[in-house]
């Protein structure tokens, strides 16, 4: 055995100085001055440094250890991911370039590297912890260890793998505005936001969650806009947040919105990066996770939740008009079967006479009561409408409204529903697809039910009893402190501007008062034009 292995497998046996990397020690903690012994030589140094990676990274096929020796005669270990870094940056300019070094020319090699960093790669650290060039090759960067040199050098920004092509959002498409989406890269997230929001004020703050899995997040948002408090408590949120691995953003929601038991979405999702970008210059805060085509956004308020995109990318009279029948059909899907089972079942004087003897001439083959009719009609449209998520696109839609039709006709014909109740389910269906956010929709159709068994029993006072129920739980919902019916509730007139209307643009001069510390939005009025007439 040669004499450098011995005197590694003597220092490996002493814990004082083996069992740490290279990088626990100070530059001045020499292996003399700790155990009693002479320094080791140098490529004894750069051999348990690479053996203490190759350690750390055992029986990991996919990464790459690559030795090499320049012309000074020092080697030097290259570390890196197979398939996950470019290969051009590796072989031609980091190979090369050392390949290249001529010490007459380019002078000392640790000032041609640390010093100078000559080598032409786009980003360069250096580092003297080993645990730094782990969490470097595992996030698809390269390492380089080069012998005599307690500094090493990482390149983290030379992956280069395949990701998905960017495309139309399929769950927020509008006939006006961008049509790009988020994808699983957050480079390419941050590079399309970064395109749209060119302020020095636009901060983005990247941290890493998940001890197995190294899960790259980022906090975007505007300085001077958004209010310092708010950045604090998130951070002061996630703090806490400690798990081996970070899979999706809904990890983080659950984590850290106000109230975990209601069924309402305190956070909200989107995978257009204009939306994030508009949510920013109104002070909030976005949250972008590596790997998931969804950036999550907070505060949040239900009438946040009612607004698309599109109402800004066309004329805000057809957008106010959209808003109405949103908001109007947001109560109908709520409340439409329970409104037919008190009506039917306990008030049915309020029912004209024609319509009536109608009703009743069609339920009289009917054995349940309309409380039951109405349970079966839903849960066979909630199990439709997941069958439909879940089979193959290509033949979901058909199955939807196939199935759809083929279920309520069989049913009437079979006498198990009455054709009314076939006419108010659909109608109900409609309309929780007119809610554009579906975390929201999900919720309604969620206390579409408690509220019918409410009508079921109390008629028209158990759905009034279900509402102030409702009513007083959204009042006391935050989310990061602002509450869940601002601008209603508490009311702010300067902000309802942007609810049940959508004010014009030159009309929305300020921006909301509950969320931001720079409240103007427009210096001066945009059609200020009109009283200077040019003469």
């Amino acid at each position: 055995m040669p004499l450098w292995r011995r005197l590694l497998s003597r220092q490996r046996k002493n814990s004082s100085y083996a069992s740490a990397p290279e990088h626990h020690r100070t530059a001045n903690d020499s292996p003399s001055s700790q155990n009693g012994r002479p320094p080791t030589n140098e490529q004894e140094r750069l051999e348990s440094r690479v053996q203490w990676l190759k350690q750390q990274l055992n029986n990991c096929s996919d990464v790459v250890f690559r030795q090499f020796t320049i012309h000074t005669d020092q080697a030097c270990t290259l570390i890196y991911l197979k398939g996950m870094t470019d290969q051009t940056t590796i072989q031609d300019v980091i190979i090369g370039g050392l390949l290249n070094y001529a010490p007459s020319k380019d002078g000392d090699l640790a000032h041609f590297l640390f010093e100078e960093k000559a080598l032409s790669v786009s980003e360069i650290k250096i580092v003297t912890d080993t645990n730094q060039v782990i969490s470097t090759v595992l996030n698809f960067g390269i390492a380089l260890i080069v012998e005599g040199e307690h500094r090493m050098m990482t390149f983290p920004s030379a992956s280069s793998f395949s990701t998905r092509a960017i495309e139309e959002a399929p769950n927020e498409s509008v006939i006006r505005g961008p049509r790009e989406a988020f994808i699983e890269s957050l480079d390419t997230n941050m590079t399309m936001m970064r395109r749209r929001l060119k302020s020095r004020n636009f901060k983005t703050e990247e941290m890493i969650m998940g001890s197995e899995t190294n899960t790259r997040f980022v906090i975007a948002y505007v300085e001077g806009i958004c209010k310092p408090e708010l950045l604090r408590e998130l951070k002061r949120r996630l703090s806490y947040l400690d798990i081996d691995g970070l899979l999706g953003s809904s990890i983080i929601e659950e984590s850290i919105i106000d109230s975990p038991f209601s069924p309402f979405p305190q956070i909200e999702y989107t995978e257009r990066p204009d939306i994030v970008i508009a949510s920013l210059l109104e002070g909030r805060v976005a949250i972008i996770v590596d790997g998931s085509p969804s950036a999550i956004i907070a505060p949040v308020t239900l009438a946040m939740l009612l607004q698309t995109a599109e109402d800004y990318y066309q004329s805000y009279i057809p957008a106010t008009w959209i808003r109405w029948i949103r908001y109007l059909f947001l109560f109908v899907s709520l409340l439409l079967p329970s409104l037919y089972i008190a009506i039917t079942t306990f008030h049915p004087e309020m029912i004209p006479y024609k319509l009536l003897m109608t009703i009743a001439a069609a339920r009289e083959i009917v054995p349940f009561p309309a409380v039951v009719e109405a349970f079966i009609m839903e849960l066979a449209f909630e199990a439709l409408r997941e069958a439909s998520i879940r089979i193959p696109k290509s033949i979901g839609q058909a199955v939807s409204i196939i199935g759809a039709l083929i279920i309520g006709t069989a049913a009437v014909q079979a006498g198990i529903v009455s054709a009314a109740m076939v006419i108010i389910v659909s109608l109900t269906g409609i309309a929780s697809f007119i809610n554009p956010h579906f975390d929201l929709g999900l919720t309604i159709r969620l206390l579409r039910f408690p509220i019918m068994a409410m009508a079921s029993i109390l008629g028209l006072f158990g759905i009034t009893c279900g509402l102030i129920i409702l009513y007083i739980h959204l009042l006391n919902l935050r989310s990061f402190g602002v509450p869940y019916l601002s601008p209603f509730t508490p009311l702010a007139k300067a902000d309802l501007n942007d609810t049940l209307i959508r004010a014009p643009w030159w009309a929305m001069q300020k921006r909301p008062v509950l969320l931001t510390q720079n409240k103007q939005r427009q210096k001066k009025n945009a059609r200020g034009w009109e009283k200077h007439k040019e003469e």
